[in-house]
């Protein structure tokens, strides 16, 4: 019963390898078709205008309330009331002088401010630039410079970190907004700085009495500057318009209607990943939509499953750092269940997992074993959740398994980057072999695979391999102020993601690789591995250091050659005896190379995932005996990983 349906169509053939050019496989399509834009939609603010008229009543945005010192249900601003506060921000915010086309800094946790400054620069064209410290410490700073943001919205605890950027922002910041109060010692601060400061409450007066018009909006105005961590250097702002969201909207209305599961008013988002990342704030437009509802976390993760039972939300998405805690969770629930009820949720589990691979939908699978036995861990999740997406780094294929399983819902791992508005592929629901795979491409995408040679990668192979380019209107207007960095990954329309993808039989794509030296750990961060290297060299007591990394580990750990004689002589000052190669072994010598590591990387302002957490001591230097470096003593990294394999499982299990 296994279903071998191909999920996509070749709407161009491929090109061989010419005038030094890479071979290009053919192009592919959705077999959903393209979605056309919906009359009037032209722009983000038509979605959330367009909505406010048909479900003025519904309500939108929600959070917990503080009832005697405790949070209770949720409380909903409607869509009407929604906008007739944005309407009065935006008019606070042209008061200001900020006109169309300026930058506006959002800064802080999702919430109903959030939304509601974004709504407001969707109104009058302004640019929405999100703001966040995971970018390292000056990284507020250099987007408020860059993008030469002139107000800034903020939640109350980030006005201080506003503050941190002056005297560097002064030229840009004239007015600070915060989502909360402000404290009398920030007014003296802010009057010191000669920058304008507002509460909430005061700032919606300022827009009471005052009307201005709203712009006309064209497709193709920049709507927001996302900065994306950069895999060297600073971070990079990506430029989107109006026409990249619309799009991707259409085309995720296209999917879920291909895949029988439509968004409705009926449906509840919890919002808890990033408003500051494209993968949330897509999915937010596309319930904004429908005229669903968005309820905002507490901003807890360890708080964040009793959220969710308070919510009931009817879709998850998720990185995969949740979903594994939720599957550890489960797991260790089940384990410590009795005997009995271990063997009954095992039966029922390999029933089931059966069931499914042989075709049949989750639903169908077992619907006994789903009522008597699996309902206990929905109901964990509401009791609602028909939908779970992961994104922004690959799922472990026993954890994506596990959980389709025990959920009772669709499970389904996309891909995409800020550069092509998030998901440009996802997986279908009840197809058991795209596991592992972050399915075909969306609908309103193309997209090829151009062969690596470099790397052995042939796109034109029987299994074909290359790096995965997309084409398309959901892709991004450059990166602002650097033409360079556009042109290098933005090639006759086609961008290049770096990702080397493999294209299943059945049209799903699989991430094998990546094509530089970059990576990606669990929580979605990039690494560039070779700058690290650089810093972490600088080290006296270390020879030489190999950094490695994946998208299943949250941290870095290292194999590293030291220093002979700098061993030796701490090791001497601190009491230890033995040869060189016994030193190496001695779990005091590895803390003492580990702090050094810590402290360059703190002195060099290292992000804290960027520290490394485990190391190995070799004393046999790197070499080609062994096929780990090249005759320049470049690294091979795939045959470090190889050669180096058991000893890196061992440091992620030990932490």
């Amino acid at each position: 019963m296994a279903n071998n349906k191909s999920y996509i169509v070749e709407v161009e053939p491929a090109k061989p390898s010419e005038n030094g050019k890479p071979a290009m496989g053919p192009v592919y399509r959705s077999t959903f078709g393209v979605e056309p834009h919906i009359p009037g939609m032209d722009s983000c603010w038509d979605i959330f205008r367009m909505s406010v008229e048909k479900y003025p009543n519904n309500p939108m945005l929600g959070h917990r309330e503080i009832v005697d010192g405790k949070h209770g249900d949720y409380v909903w601003l409607t869509y009407k009331q929604v906008y007739d506060i944005v309407i009065k921000v935006g008019n606070a915010i042209r008061n200001c002088g900020v006109e169309q086309g300026g930058r506006c800094g959002i800064y802080g946790a999702n919430s109903e401010g959030w939304i509601i400054s974004m709504e407001a620069c969707n109104a009058h064209g302004l640019y929405c630039v999100p703001l966040y410290d995971t970018l390292g410490a000056s990284a507020v700073e250099f987007v408020i410079c860059h993008a030469e943001v002139s107000i800034v919205f903020a939640e109350e605890k980030k006005i201080p970190e506003v503050f941190k950027t002056f005297p560097k922002t002064a030229e840009y910041i004239k007015t600070i907004v915060s989502f909360g109060k402000i404290a009398s010692e920030q007014r003296e601060e802010a009057t010191k700085l000669g920058v304008a400061i507002y509460s909430w409450d005061e700032f919606l007066v300022l827009g009471d009495d005052k009307h201005f018009e709203l712009p006309v909006k064209k497709k193709s105005d920049i709507c927001t500057i996302m900065y994306t961590s950069g895999t060297t250097g600073d971070p990079k702002g990506v430029l989107i318009s109006n026409t990249s969201i619309v799009t991707i909207v259409a085309a995720v209305n296209r999917f879920l209607q291909g895949v029988n599961e439509p968004l409705t008013v009926d449906d509840v988002y919890l919002s808890y990943l990033p408003l500051a990342h494209i993968f949330d704030r897509i999915i937010e437009e596309c319930f904004i939509s429908h005229g669903a509802q968005i309820g905002f976390w507490r901003g807890d993760v360890k708080l964040l499953v009793e959220d969710i039972g308070v919510l009931k939300p009817t879709v998850l998405c998720a990185v995969p750092r949740v979903l594994d805690r939720i599957y550890s969770g489960l797991t260790q629930k089940i384990s410590s269940g009795g005997f009995l009820k271990n063997i009954l949720f095992n039966v029922a589990y390999s029933y089931k997992l059966f069931g499914m691979n042989n075709g049949h939908k989750h639903e169908e699978a077992a619907p006994l074993f789903d009522r008597f036995v699996f309902d206990k861990v929905k109901q964990g999740l509401g009791g609602k959740v028909r939908l779970i997406l992961s994104g922004a780094a690959p799922l472990a294929s026993h954890v994506e398994s596990y959980l389709k399983v025990v959920t009772c819902t669709h499970v389904l791992q996309g891909y995409g980057l800020t550069e092509t508005c998030a998901g440009s592929f996802v997986s279908i629901p009840n197809e058991q072999t795209m596991l592992g795979t972050v399915g075909p491409p969306v609908p309103n995408v193309d997209a090829r695979l151009e062969s690596v040679p470099e790397m052995g990668y042939d796109a034109l192979s029987s299994t074909p391999r290359g790096e995965i380019c997309i084409r398309g209107e959901t892709l991004f207007s450059g990166y602002h102020k650097r033409e360079d960095l556009t042109n290098e990954v933005l090639v006759d329309g086609w961008f290049h993601t770096g990702d080397i993808g493999e294209w299943q039989p059945n049209g799903a794509m699989k991430i094998v690789d990546r094509k530089k030296n970059i990576f990606k750990l669990a929580q979605g961060e990039y690494v560039a591995v070779e700058n690290l290297e650089n810093i972490y060299g600088l080290v006296a007591a270390i020879d030489s250091i190999w950094v490695y990394g994946n998208s299943f580990e949250s941290f870095l750990v290292a194999v590293v050659n030291p220093n002979m004689q700098a061993i030796e002589n701490w090791s001497n000052e601190n009491g230890l005896s033995g040869d060189f190669n016994s030193l190496c072994q001695n779990e005091k010598v590895k803390e003492y190379i580990l702090g050094e590591l810590s402290k360059i990387g703190k002195e060099k302002k290292l992000k804290g995932f960027e520290i490394i957490r485990a190391v190995h001591l070799d004393p046999v230097p790197f070499d080609m005996d062994r096929d780990l470096i090249t005759p320049t003593f470049k690294k091979k990294r795939p045959q470090m990983l190889k050669y180096y394999q058991n000893i890196v499982d061992s440091m992620y299990k030990k932490k």
